[in-house]
């Protein structure tokens, strides 16, 4: 009797502490409140699909400060060999702080330049790196803003290449959180120099020798050390961006992206590493990969009118089979939550017209998530069907003809 008891209570407890349990995971994986964050605008972005997790504010351009050497860095690495001789003009040494000390008419290694630029956020290094690429910093912010386009960036205005506060028409250096996160993907996912640009932002430490001095940098990406799977990032501020940060985090299979602008004034500087914290933490617990092999939509046969497969008869109707072929640059799988769901929505013709070859795109399909286009694949045919021609006809018929008059 004891023992039948005892095990009713056993049962009884699991069953009375589950909900308990469950809302106490469901707590751990809901997105944090927008006024628990400092930062006036947050996102959070799945490294690999470019897919916004978080947002806060997040489409609004905003001064963002140093973070703008993120692309400044990219592109110098896209253009010139890191060996190239990078020599300093007046305006690259009459920048203001912070800054390495170049004086005018002094060469540097490019190479060393952008440790100096990433790490110690050097402005007159940010200058002296424009000119070497571009020939003016003008000319820089050109190449600057066709890049950003490129990258898919739709709020993001760029003047200088150390972001320094500035106004040309009417318009202030600035991007929003969204287009700093893209930037970010760009340069540790996409662009060809992705393995250099890595290399230098997670570098703890760096000193060379150049015009007879020498010269010692420290990474100021404090998350480095401070949050396992960091491996890239850049703080900046001004006063009219307030501190950001921009980084980026590989842990459990997950790439995460975080960009902050406006998080917090003097003496808030801190600010912006727990909202980092916040934000990489909420993606590593509340989201998983998933492909978009289970959401793919069954592809039936589609008939193939006035035609005829090889070696088949002219009297039958032919049908083709279809596959489904990812477009190139469309990602296969997403973070997502538990309860989230990819929709497959499917364009094809009712009918296809011969002649139809092997791999020809007949049709495409459109995977949403949450509303949104998340992904495209193109529907191909899967074998070759010949147009039914006269000839055809009457050679077939000739030879039914002669095959039963034996």
């Amino acid at each position: 009797m004891k023992s039948a008891l005892a095990a009713l209570m056993a049962v009884l407890l699991l069953f009375t502490s589950r909900p308990a349990a469950a809302a106490e995971k469901e707590a751990a994986v809901s997105p944090p409140e927008e006024k628990s964050l400092y930062a006036a605008c947050a996102v959070l972005m799945d490294g690999e699909s470019g897919r916004i997790l978080y947002e806060k504010n997040g489409r609004e351009a905003r001064p963002m400060a140093s973070t703008t050497k993120l692309l400044t860095c990219i592109l110098a690495l896209e253009a010139l060999p890191e060996d190239t001789q990078v020599t300093a003009s007046a305006q690259a040494a009459s920048q203001p702080a912070v800054r390495l000390g170049m004086r005018e008419g002094e060469r540097y290694l490019l190479s060393d330049l952008l440790y100096s630029l990433m790490l110690e956020s050097h402005n007159d290094t940010a200058v002296a790196v424009a000119e070497a690429v571009s020939g003016s910093v003008d000319d820089f912010a050109v190449l600057m803003n066709q890049k950003a386009e490129e990258i898919g960036c739709e709020a993001s205005y760029f003047i200088t290449p150390n972001g320094l506060d500035a106004e040309r028409d009417g318009r202030r250096h600035s991007a929003s959180a969204a287009d700093m996160a893209r930037i970010m993907r760009y340069c540790v996912m996409e662009s060809p120099k992705r393995e250099e640009f890595k290399k230098i932002t997670e570098t703890a430490s760096h000193s060379f020798s150049a015009n007879g001095r020498s010269f010692s940098l420290t990474n100021h990406n404090a998350l480095l050390t401070m949050l396992e799977g960091v491996f890239s990032g850049k703080t900046g501020f001004t006063g009219e961006a307030g501190y950001c940060y921009v980084g980026a985090l590989e842990r459990e299979g997950k790439t995460l992206i975080v960009a902050l602008l406006a998080c917090g004034w003097p003496e808030n500087k801190n600010y912006k590493w727990s909202d980092a914290r916040t934000l990489f933490e909420y993606g590593l617990s509340a989201y998983e990969y998933r492909s978009l092999t289970e959401s793919a939509p069954l592809l039936t046969a589609l008939t193939v009118k006035d035609g005829v497969l090889p070696g088949g008869s002219a009297s039958d109707t032919p049908a083709v089979s279809l596959k489904e072929v990812p477009l190139p640059g469309s990602p296969r799988r997403f973070l997502m939550k538990s309860d989230e769901a990819l929709k497959a929505q499917v364009v094809l013709p009712e009918s296809l017209e011969a002649p139809v070859k092997a791999g020809q795109s007949v049709g495409r399909i459109y995977y949403e998530l949450c509303g949104e286009e998340a992904a495209v694949s193109d529907i191909q045919a899967a074998a070759s069907v010949e147009r039914l021609t006269l000839s055809r006809c009457l050679s077939e018929i000739f030879r039914k003809f002669f095959i039963n008059q034996g």
